[in-house]
């Protein structure tokens, strides 16, 4: 197993489709995870959501999250990101992302169609800056 220094934990954030596991707190204390698709920049992580979702509700209300992103196959691996949030509607800035986050997710053939949809009114940015970053690979292995 090795311990990912950060410069190499973002390399594996910003890696292939995998699903980000967003958590955060309820207001009523309860923990909550979902799942989301992000793009790493600037060694930030960005995604969108419904600015009328609960997760957006709650990062408003308390801007401390957590992020798991995982390797579900051997030789696994994982990085956990804490951090707190801000949260903007600027029209320009969600689609950015949402297009981003639809090239990613979708492919570049369906980057443009996904940021439109996923950036209508309603939607907003969530930036995660990272204050505490660990991950680990080669779990598997015994060496």
């Amino acid at each position: 197993m090795h311990k990912m220094t950060t410069e190499e934990a973002l390399a594996f954030l910003a890696t292939g489709t995998r699903t980000g596991k967003v958590a955060w707190v309820a207001s009523d204390g309860r923990p909550h995870v979902a799942p989301i698709w992000f793009i790493v920049e600037d060694g930030e992580i960005l995604f969108n959501t419904g600015a009328g979702a609960g997760k957006a509700r709650a990062m408003q209300r308390d801007p401390r999250i957590s992020l798991l992103v995982d390797l579900e196959e051997p030789p696994y691996a994982f990085v956990k990101v804490d951090g707190t949030v801000e949260i903007t509607e600027d029209p320009g800035e969600v689609l950015r992302v949402a297009t981003l986050c639809g090239g990613r997710y979708m492919g570049a053939d369906q980057a443009a169609a996904f940021g439109a949809r996923n950036s209508a009114p309603g939607e907003c940015l969530v930036r995660l800056r990272p204050t505490s970053i660990a991950g680990f690979d080669g779990i598997s292995d015994w060496d």
